[in-house]
């Protein structure tokens, strides 16, 4: 075959890259800084992240980072983590979460809650099993097409705060493998009540208690990764402490990242059953996706450091807190004023959830926002404005709610960004 000839032959992948989602958020990231490296001010609210020169991780993280690398702490760690970050995540989680697992086989530590969530599935998940989860979530949707899996969406509402109740889930748990649940949530902020997760565990206990040792049981997979970041009289509940026969079957996700600002520092960690543990420990040492070594030793020692943590935390809280309730008081006022918009008290985490419902509103152009994508475009190009679809958690392509984060956000900003917003709906008919 000569050199043209082979031009024209097709490259075949497999199916599962081929069909494959690319994600929205990303795709709506290059739009946004085409715009920025155009020269547009654009007030990006669409980032999961923190900006690390207005949300800095903690000096004394930063310090022990510094340190071990010069302490030459650059080769392989174990594949299940350095001993003394086990033990460390063990303690903190002890003295702040009531969580008890042992470091020494129940403890996972990783580059991330990626590789964890991935690992999870593979650990869990056969092929063409099912996995229910809530629509909107953070990635699920991926992570059960990259497991050769089936999806069982369960749609939420905001009167519920967009979290799923046993109500919903109930139905679907006879057939499936894993419920992935996350709280605080990605994308809304909100978190489970007492009830509803006291509940969703108790009807989960009891499909496995059919199951009995006929069946692989029915896993939970409850992702945490911004339990610290509660506000107000929101209270953070975990599984185990409302249903302790849930500590067998339930795998947590959590990390560094969203508590300390530390999203590249990538060290996260899952809890789980020892079997569980050290299948997924098996799994990642193939991939390598081990945290740094250095970085695990900096993790240790600083969450060790008990005055650093809760002196990080307050100050840390307390910035995000204030940006959630300036910017859900804008969008009372926005409201209050006859604007078609609104929002949910903020919670947790460091996302808003806010609605446009500008569905058929007339530009001064006289084109239509006949779509969510249209209004995504609008708010963008007329206030400068970005945040994301709810469409890119997997709800409806025209659901009129969004996410709002502050992670990048000034405190100073905000209200030029409800000014804009302000103006760019008085142009709407």
């Amino acid at each position: 075959m000569n050199r043209i000839e082979a031009k024209t032959v097709e490259l075949r992948v497999s199916h599962m890259a081929e069909t494959l989602i690319a994600s929205e958020i990303i795709k709506l990231a290059g739009e946004i800084n085409n715009k920025i490296k155009n020269g547009e001010k654009i007030y990006n609210l669409t980032i999961g992240d923190f900006n690390p020169y207005i949300f800095p991780i903690p000096t004394e993280l930063q310090e022990e980072i510094i340190r071990a690398y010069r302490e030459n702490e650059t080769n392989y760690p174990p594949a299940d983590g350095l001993i003394e970050t086990r033990k460390a995540v063990s303690e903190f989680l002890i003295k702040n979460e009531s969580l008890e697992y042992n470091p020494n086989s129940e403890v996972l530590i990783a580059a991330g809650a990626r590789p964890l969530i991935y690992a999870v599935y593979q650990t869990l998940v056969e092929p063409r099993e099912s996995v229910i989860f809530p629509v909107p979530s953070w990635n699920n949707n991926h992570y059960t097409h990259l497991s050769h899996a089936n999806k069982i969406e369960v749609l939420t509402s905001p009167e519920n705060n967009f979290m799923p109740t046993a109500d919903d889930l109930k139905p679907h748990l006879k057939d499936a493998a894993l419920v992935s649940l996350c709280s605080p949530l990605n994308p809304t902020g909100t978190v489970f009540s007492k009830d509803d997760l006291r509940s969703i565990c108790e009807v989960i206990a009891e499909e496995n208690l059919s199951r009995r040792r006929s069946r692989k049981p029915l896993y939970l997979m409850y992702d945490q990764i911004y339990w610290v970041l509660t506000y107000g009289d929101t209270k953070h509940y975990n599984p185990i402490e409302l249903v302790p026969e849930m500590k067998d079957y339930t795998v947590f996700i959590d990390g560094l990242s969203k508590a300390f600002a530390a999203t590249g520092v990538r060290v996260g960690w899952a809890l789980g059953h020892e079997r569980v543990i050290s299948k997924m420990k098996s799994i990642l040492s193939h991939l390598g996706a081990w945290a740094p070594k250095a970085e695990q030793i900096a993790s240790a020692r600083f969450l060790e450091n008990e005055n650093a943590v809760n002196d990080y935390l307050i100050n840390f809280k307390e910035q995000i807190s204030s940006r959630l309730e300036k910017f859900y008081e804008g969008f009372i006022a926005l409201r209050s004023d006859g604007f078609e918009v609104d929002v949910i008290s903020p919670q947790a985490a460091i996302y808003l959830t806010v609605k446009f419902q500008l569905h058929g509103k007339k530009k001064e152009d006289g084109s239509v926002l006949e779509t969510t994508r249209d209004i995504t475009k609008y708010l963008l190009e007329e206030a400068r404005v970005a945040i994301v679809p709810f469409y890119a958690f997997g709800d409806s392509e025209n659901s009129p709610w969004y996410r709002l984060s502050v992670g990048t956000c000034r405190l100073e900003e905000i209200d030029e960004i409800i000014e804009s917003l302000r103006k760019a709906l008085s142009k709407l008919t």
